[in-house]
């Protein structure tokens, strides 16, 4: 198979490569720098600054924590993690919402850091959670906190990649009404304060699924990038191949660094291990 994106550069990306911390009770790979790992030249890759591959023991997490002119998302590949605002109180949670989540696979946790906000992430169950921890770089700095929680079908994962962030629809200076109103670009997606889409797929082996660049979605459409990343979920036995490139196979834990693409570029991505393969995508500016 011919190579569809000649123009843009794939750089590869492996786990082995990345920090790695394990703290015991926290088994955590980081993709950037982030903690005690620090690289220069892995400081973000357009808006995306975080991409870090977590392990939770049960009964353990974070405690409450601040943070502040960040745009932050829990994508959770298994077990359950707790979000809950530092402002509830343990055992008078009431119902699922914003402010208060019990995720599990398929949920997904945002939250706008803005001026100051701060909360707890813990494992309340009796098995290890598994979960990607992602921040990105809002476009402005001062925003309103907030939160968001939403559940992604896993089905629609298994057709193609699910759109699950994309960039507030109003964009930025945005009007208090038009944040408060929190309408993504994209349909069923949560806002993100960035121009960025963030997307998932499980692709079934020997198929392909495409990515369309910046997905309709986004407002700069040269000289995008985009970072792909194959979660550690099927024990090695899923693997990759992005745009037909014998070098740009990726096994599970790896990740690959694309820039060069415009909107509207398509992009391939073939699962080509014994598994089905788990894949998100970071489009981003």
């Amino acid at each position: 198979m011919s190579k569809a994106l000649s123009h843009a550069k794939i750089v590869p990306r492996r786990s082995n490569e990345r920090g790695h911390a394990n703290h015991g009770w926290l088994d955590s790979y980081h993709t950037f720098s982030f903690a005690g790992y620090y690289d220069p030249k892995l400081q973000n890759f357009g808006s995306l600054r975080v991409l870090n591959e977590d392990r939770v023991d049960a009964q353990r997490g974070f405690d409450t924590h601040p943070h502040r002119d960040a745009e932050i998302f829990s994508y959770i590949l298994n077990g359950e993690l707790t979000h809950r605002d530092s402002m509830i109180t343990k055992g008078k949670e009431g119902e699922q919402g914003d402010d208060f989540f019990r995720m599990r696979r398929g949920d997904v946790q945002f939250t706008t850091g803005g001026t100051g906000i701060a909360h707890s992430e813990q494992n309340e169950s009796n098995t290890q959670v598994h979960f990607l921890q992602i921040w990105a770089l809002p476009w402005s700095r001062g925003l309103t906190p907030r939160y968001h929680t939403k559940t992604f079908e896993e089905g629609a994962k298994r057709s193609a990649f699910l759109p699950i962030l994309s960039p507030l629809k109003a964009g930025p200076g945005a009007s208090y009404e038009a944040e408060k109103a929190a309408e993504a670009t994209l349909p069923d997606t949560i806002p993100i304060h960035a121009d960025l889409v963030f997307a998932a797929g499980i692709i079934p082996v020997d198929k392909r699924f495409k990515w369309t660049v910046g997905a309709d979605a986004v407002r700069k459409e040269s000289d995008r990038k985009i970072y792909i990343h194959v979660p550690m979920t099927k024990n090695g036995a899923s693997k990759i191949r992005l745009d037909g490139r014998e070098d740009a196979v990726l096994s599970e834990g790896d990740g690959a660094f694309i820039s060069g693409l415009n909107a509207g570029d398509i992009l391939s991505v073939e699962s080509i291990g014994e598994a089905e393969a788990e894949v998100v995508v970071l489009d981003s500016d």
